[in-house]
């Protein structure tokens, strides 16, 4: 397993996991979902950065993985070379045509 893969592996599990644990909380607040779910989060939390430290990164990215929840996947954005491109195919509307 390559170490993008890794990061965006863990990265989804630690947005997931905290999704579930803030759901909990202003759902039902079951103590046993935050029991087995909690120590989870923590983990692919740790993991996130711990990878990030493990591959070749910048900087940025690795500071990135310190935001709990997203930073992960801020981390694999900065890393792959920033946003997606743009579906649709036509011109870029933020771009002013020459006369």
């Amino acid at each position: 397993m390559t170490g993008m893969r890794a990061l965006r592996i863990a990265s989804v599990v630690e947005l997931a996991s905290l999704v579930v644990l803030l759901a909990n909380l202003f759902t039902v607040h079951v103590e046993e979902i935050s029991t087995l779910v909690g120590p989870l989060h923590g983990t692919a939390y740790l993991a996130v950065m711990a990878i990030s430290f493990l591959i070749p990164a910048s900087a940025a990215a690795r500071w990135r993985t310190a935001i709990p929840g997203i930073g992960g996947l801020l981390a694999v954005r900065k890393l792959r070379g920033g946003p997606p491109p743009q579906r649709g195919g036509g011109p870029d509307p933020r771009r002013v045509p020459d006369p």
